[in-house]
C-alpha cells in the first residue's frame, strides 16, 4: 500500500493473482496460504473489497464471483445484490483460479468481491457504498440483525464481462476516451482514438467498442503503451433460474 503498486516490492508478486498460495514461497504466497489454508475453513462467506487502482476508473459496483455448482451460484448471486450496489457484475477473470474469490468459492464459501472506482484515489461516495454494503451483506447471513440492512434506492443492475468486454491498446500514445462511465453503448460505436504527441501529423489511431451494454471501466491516466486497457464494456446479464 505504501509503495501505491498492485504488486509487492519485496517480491513482485500480486496478492490477488497469487492463491491458493505456497506455505514455503516467498512472502506473498505465503499470505496467500496463510488465508486460504487457515482463514478460508474457518468462514462461510468471503467479501473482497477491491477497485480498479491506479490504472482504472470503474464504476463502485458488486461483483458475483461464478458458483462452481448452481446453489452456490445462486447464493453469490444472492449476496451480491444484497450488498445493494448500484450496478452487480458478473466477472469470471476468463476462468482464472488465482484470485481471491476464485479460490475462496472453491473452497464451498460463498464469495463476491466488489470494484470500489479506482484512479488511485478514494472515492467518497464508493467508501459509503463499501460501509453500507458490508453491513447489508452482513445482515443477509444472518451475522447482523435484518433492521440493520440499508435498501438501495434502486434495485441494482445486473450485468457481466464477456470475451469482448476489453478494448486493448496496441500503440503508444495518449488515449481520448469518447464516452463517459456508465454511458450505453453499441458494438461497432467509436469509442476513443490513441494519438500520438511526438507526431502531431499522424492520424489518430480509433478504437471501437467490442460489445453492447455500459461503459464499466475507463483509463486512467491517458497515457497508454501496448497491452494496457482503454476500456471495459459490461453487457447486460441474465439471471438464469437455480
Amino acid at each position: 500500500m505504501v509503495a501505491g503498486r498492485r504488486v509487492s516490492p519485496i517480491d513482485g508478486l500480486n496478492l490477488n493473482r497469487t492463491f491458493p498460495g505456497d506455505p514455503l514461497g516467498t512472502t506473498t504466497q505465503q499470505i496467500a496460504a496463510f488465508v486460504n489454508d487457515v482463514l478460508f475453513p474457518m468462514g462461510d462467506v468471503f467479501v473482497d473489497l477491491h477497485s480498479g487502482g491506479s490504472s482504472l476508473d470503474i464504476i463502485p459496483s458488486a461483483v458475483i464471483e461464478p458458483g462452481k455448482t448452481p446453489q452456490q451460484h445462486e447464493a453469490n448471486v444472492n449476496a451480491a445484490l444484497a450488498f445493494g450496489a448500484p450496478v452487480t457484475v458478473v466477472i469470471d477473470n476468463r476462468g482464472d483460479p488465482r484470485t481471491a474469490t476464485a479460490s475462496a468459492a472453491l473452497a464451498g464459501m460463498t464469495a463476491i468481491g466488489t470494484e470500489m472506482a479506482g484512479a488511485g484515489t478514494v472515492s467518497i461516495d464508493a467508501l459509503a457504498l463499501c460501509r453500507r454494503g458490508v453491513r447489508n451483506v452482513l445482515a443477509h447471513v444472518g451475522v447482523l440483525p435484518g433492521e440493520t440492512v440499508v435498501a438501495p434506492e434502486a434495485p441494482s443492475r445486473l450485468y457481466e464481462l464477456t470475451g469482448k468486454a476489453h478494448l486493448i491498446a496496441e500503440d503508444d500514445g495518449v488515449f481520448e476516451p469518447i464516452h463517459k462511465l456508465g454511458t450505453e453503448v453499441r458494438a461497432g460505436e467509436l469509442a476513443g482514438r490513441i494519438h500520438f504527441l511526438t507526431q502531431p501529423g499522424r492520424t489518430p489511431i480509433e478504437l471501437h467498442y467490442r460489445a453492447d451494454g455500459i461503459v464499466y471501466g475507463r483509463r486512467q491516466p491517458g497515457r497508454v503503451r501496448p497491452g494496457n486497457c482503454c476500456l471495459v464494456v459490461a453487457s447486460p446479464y441474465e439471471r438464469k433460474p437455480a
